[in-house]
């Protein structure tokens, strides 16, 4: 059965999840959200379809490993005669006549090790969500996979025959395929291979050298800013939320949703995460995506998901020729959450774009007049504090006034009173300032509730939600109150699940959660860390590194009882908070010398 156990590749173009067999099992062409051309991790373990492999006969064990501060994976295979190969996986990216050369394609160097390993390469691609087969042609060096609206081509120096026949044969000697669109190559394919792989190597190092990281948990950080990066989209600057549709939350949940997409939610935290990174272009990047949404919203009204190119209309629909992960459907493209209501958007899209106004290393200041094109949204959130809406989980068909939600618009007004003043506007510092003295004193009267002894999820209830960890990082309260402090000890009491945490216990659409979410697992290791309870932190999150798969990748949920991986993958909100309580956490630099 098909498991997470997997790595990432890409080139901020496309990406292409690797199984510990080195098997393409998940690759959607020619961007995140397209059309999934591998798409076996979504057919029930059946990987005669929808696959590229490099299967190694009587095969016995294997490793698997990135080349150091990169994003090249490397998979040993071993039999059980002692035969075995390597198998090194990229995607191109590096600067090539002064541009960013990142093709939609796939390099994959093949390299015996020892003995006579026998091998059988399978490559079978699939169209329309696995529901076509494509026709194909060959020539002398490569093999053309025709589909309705576009074309692979394979080119190798391994015979052609034995490709498309699947003829077992001895790999005696390092090989080379370069899977992407249907163009001849000018050069020797093991000349080109060679040289893709020590242009991409050195630029991933590079990049990875200019990271601002803490003293402690280096590998870890530097592993989840490669992920963060390869999540975004360059064209267009998105980031999206994982690399997959449709891996249920939990077992037969029907939690399966499309995450190739880009989440308003999530951007705050994202921001923040590059920020600490320094990785600024991406971040400067992921800002003006934000920013070309806000400037296209009609009355400044935002929707809580987009498209990689800032597309509304996201309908979700299901897909019929894929059983789903594990046999878990449905699969799904699309996602309606693009239809609620969701008004902690406003919050998470002021609080990044603040970045614009106080960082002086970007390329692109905030400006009064930018400044006053993102008004129009703090009349949104104030408008919006006290009304009915999805809340932060997306609750599909119920509506209450989330607490969260709330307290982001609260953030929306305050941060453009921060901006104002930044800028020496002294009647609009004003103006935002009283509204958000306004929506913080209904927070703290509605959403009050005795019972818990701290905040509840909506005005006037009595439920828990892990979002409201967040109170201190968003300034809302100091960490040290004791609003908060109850807060705090009731969601603990209620929410955690042994070093784990939910992000709510209460039945919603699809019944009661059984899994924990990991970013709130984050938040909570933040908020004990604020608090002073920092050795309890630390474990807590020592906890959660150890929960990584073996590349050191995150989903979106964890089972609490077995420590298995669930949910979407590989998860941007849960490397985001690997990242932050990582930089929260650490020794700094000086304790080292």
């Amino acid at each position: 059965m098909p498991d997470l156990d997997l790595g990432m590749i890409g080139n901020c173009t496309y990406s292409a999840l690797i199984d510990r067999q080195a098997r393409v099992v998940w690759c959607c062409l020619p961007r995140f959200d397209a059309d999934p051309v591998f798409s076996s991790l979504m057919a029930d373990g059946d990987d005669t379809q929808g696959v590229f492999a490099v299967d190694l006969l009587d095969f016995a064990h294997s490793e698997q490993h990135y080349v150091p501060n990169t994003a090249i994976l490397v998979t040993r295979l071993y039999d059980r005669h002692g035969g075995a190969l390597e198998i090194t996986d990229f995607a191109p990216r590096f600067i090539h006549h002064e541009r960013m050369y990142r093709p939609t394609q796939m390099v994959r160097q093949l390299r015996p090790l020892s003995g006579a390993p026998r091998i059988r390469v399978r490559l079978r691609p699939r169209f329309d969500y696995a529901a076509q087969a494509p026709a194909r042609t060959r020539g002398s060096n490569h093999v053309r996979y025709v589909g309705p609206e576009s074309t692979l081509r394979l080119n190798t120096d391994l015979p052609v025959s034995f490709i498309t026949e699947e003829v077992p044969f001895i790999l005696d000697r390092p090989a080379t395929l370069l899977l992407g669109p249907d163009e001849s190559l000018r050069e020797a394919l093991g000349d080109i291979g060679r040289e893709f792989a020590e242009s991409t190597e050195q630029y991933w190092r590079g990049w990875t050298r200019s990271l601002s990281i803490p003293l402690e948990w280096q590998e870890v950080v530097i592993r989840a800013a490669i992920t963060l990066k390869l999540s975004s989209f360059e064209e267009s600057g998105a980031i999206v939320a994982a690399m997959t549709t449709s891996i249920p939350e939990a077992p037969h949940s029907g939690r399966n949703w499309d995450y190739r997409l880009c989440w308003l939610r999530d951007a705050y935290f994202t921001v923040n995460a590059l920020n600490r990174l320094g990785a600024t272009r991406t971040m400067e990047r992921f800002l003006g995506y934000i920013g070309n949404i806000v400037a296209s919203a009609p009355q400044g009204q935002l929707q809580p998901v987009y498209g990689l190119l800032m597309e509304r209309d996201l309908t979700e629909r299901t897909v019929q020729a894929l059983p789903g992960y594990r046999g878990m459907g449905p699969v799904r493209a699309g996602n309606q959450a693009y239809a609620q209501v969701q008004h902690d958007v406003y919050g998470s899209v002021l609080l990044s774009l603040a970045q614009l106004f106080f960082d002086q290393r970007l390329d692109h200041p905030g400006t009064r007049e930018l400044f006053e094109r993102f008004e129009p949204l703090g009349d949104r959130a104030f408008e919006a504090h006290d009304q009915p809406d999805a809340g932060l989980w997306e609750l599909r068909n119920t509506t209450r006034v989330h607490t969260f939600s709330a307290v982001m618009c609260w953030a929306a007004c305050d941060r453009l009173a921060r901006i104002a003043r930044h800028l020496q506007l002294a009647d609009r510092a004003e103006h935002w300032s009283q509204r958000a003295d306004l929506i913080h004193q209904r927070i703290v009267t509605e959403a009050w509730s005795d019972k818990l002894g701290g905040f509840a999820e909506s005005f006037g209830g009595e439920g828990l939600d892990a979002s409201l960890l967040l109170l201190p990082t968003l300034h809302f309260l100091p960490a040290r109150d004791p609003r908060f402090l109850g807060t705090l000890k009731a969601i603990e009491s209620g929410l955690r699940r042994g070093q784990y945490m939910f992000r709510y216990i209460e039945e919603d659409d699809f019944g009661h959660p059984e899994n924990a979410f990991n970013i709130c697992t984050f938040w909570y290791v933040e908020a004990l860390s604020r608090v002073g309870r920092r050795d309890e932190a630390r474990e807590i999150f020592e906890n959660m590194v150890a929960s990584r798969n073996h590349l050191g990748l995150l989903s979106e949920d964890i089972d609490p009882q077995t420590g298995a991986l669930w949910g979407n993958f590989p998860q941007t909100y849960s490397m985001v908070g690997l990242i932050q309580s990582a930089m929260h956490l650490s020794q700094p630099w000086e304790d080292a010398f």
